[in-house]
């Protein structure tokens, strides 16, 4: 076990993960398109992605403070949560902050959560190309901490949250803090990858890089599914209706489909 480091004073440093994964779907018609989006609204609205947040909060051993979210017309949803890396007396709280509870908000369209040295967001992005039926819905979720309170142990529960076909993972360490000496402290853990963050058993199932650039403790990692069950991949179509060369285009159109989204790039046009 790590020596915990003696600070002078209070540990300044910020402690940001930003989580973004993508879930990839073949609907076949404009109509199964529109169902599909209309499904992930429902499935990832505002109440539970608030929910998951909560679980978030919790697992790094935080307090809700406030609590801000909203469902967005035609689509997508949106969560903030004010947090503190520990309880506060309730005369410590701002009169504005919710501390968690919904209740008064029920009859309101939009609710906002704040934290006190820290925030969880999350934001969602459905959509889908008009000629290729191909849609896709994205998942962005930052976790900001200040302290020692650090959010890389939420990433297991965050992969298993949703349908994750491509994960995008950043974790940054800003700022510095002082040890007892007064001597400059700009990590006060030791990390070489994300991936060590990661359940092996979860990870076997991507191909994963890293890009880290570890004198400005900055670390980025990308995941994309390995294998492609199409059963999983079909909106409202079992597999066995489709002929043995239609399925092998679907599975075809899908893995490019991940592969551009991983690489970041127009590749097959």
């Amino acid at each position: 076990m790590e020596n915990k480091l003696k600070l002078y004073g209070f540990n300044n440093l910020t402690k940001t993960l930003s989580f973004n994964i993508y879930d990839v779907c073949y609907a076949k018609s404009e109509r199964e398109q529109k169902d599909y989006i209309a499904y992930i609204d429902e499935q990832y609205n505002s109440e539970r992605l608030t929910n998951i947040l909560c679980e978030v909060t919790r697992m790094i051993g935080a307090t809700v403070l406030n609590i801000s979210k909203q469902d967005y017309d035609p689509q997508g949803a949106s969560v903030t949560l004010l947090i503190s890396d520990k309880h506060l007396q309730p005369d410590g709280i701002d009169s504005s902050c919710n501390c968690g509870n919904l209740d008064i908000y029920s009859k309101k369209q939009s609710v906002a959560a704040h934290l006190d040295k820290s925030h969880v967001t999350v934001h969602t992005y459905p959509e889908y190309h008009p000629d290729n039926s191909i849609a896709t819905f994205r998942v962005d979720i930052d976790v900001s901490t200040c302290g020692q309170v650090s959010p890389l142990q939420t990433l297991d529960y965050l992969i298993s949250s949703f349908d994750s076909d491509i994960i995008t993972i950043d974790y940054r360490v800003r700022g510095f803090t002082r040890d007892i000496k007064g001597k400059k402290c700009f990590i006060d853990h030791k990390i070489t990858s994300i991936q060590d963050y990661i359940d092996p058993e979860k990870l076997k199932n991507y191909d994963a890089i890293d890009v880290n650039v570890y004198q400005s403790n900055i670390f980025h990692t990308q995941m994309m599914i390995k294998e492609i069950d199409l059963q999983n991949y079909l909106f409202n179509t079992d597999v066995y209706e489709l002929p043995p060369k239609q399925r092998l285009a679907i599975s075809d159109s899908l893995k490019k489909e991940m592969i551009e989204i991983f690489s970041g790039m127009n590749i097959y046009e």
